[in-house]
């Protein structure tokens, strides 16, 4: 299995950063960063969107290790929600990564997944192409970082009853 079944948070933030230094991801002078909130939602209300938020949904391959039993498996289909805002010269990204609950426990407890480095540098380039789109007003490159090697035609079926994103109405594998 490629990847750690770990939750890195720093491993999101690191590359984050690294996109923005090294890359110039996005490169128009203002300080972005990156957070994380384990319950925010997809739905904005009126008053955020006036105040300049938006979300992006990104389905990714990750890892994942039961916190009871301690099985470990993969997933194709692993829900990220962004919220991103550009105010001023600030913007600032809360990122949640939605879990999944093992399939031989059924605890109702979902585990966190781990990543791959080149599925979080994935994922944020997709993000960044979003913010560059949505806040700055360039052209989105559809096709940024090419699709995963993982496609729906070649991973399980989507088991939403496992699902975190599925039980909270917001999972983009449904979409598909």
């Amino acid at each position: 299995m490629k990847g750690s079944a770990e939750w890195l948070p720093s491993l999101w933030k690191e590359t984050f950063e690294e996109l923005l230094d090294d890359d110039n991801e996005l490169d128009h002078g203002d300080q972005w960063t990156l957070n994380f909130s384990y319950t925010q939602g997809d739905t904005l209300t009126t008053e955020e969107r006036k105040r300049g938020w938006k979300t992006f949904c990104h389905c990714a391959f990750g890892n994942l290790k039961c916190p009871s039993c301690s099985k470990v498996w993969s997933s194709a289909k692993v829900t990220l929600l962004f919220r991103y805002r550009l105010r001023g010269e600030r913007g600032v990204v809360i990122m949640r990564p939605f879990g999944q609950a093992c399939r031989s426990c059924h605890d109702d407890t979902y585990a966190r997944p781990g990543f791959s480095e080149e599925e979080v540098e994935r994922a944020l380039l997709k993000l960044c192409a979003k913010i560059r789109k949505n806040c700055y007003g360039e052209m989105d490159d559809n096709d940024v970082g090419g699709e995963p090697p993982h496609s729906k035609n070649n991973s399980k079926p989507h088991e939403s009853d496992l699902c975190e994103a599925c039980s909270q109405g917001i999972c983009r594998v449904k979409e598909e």
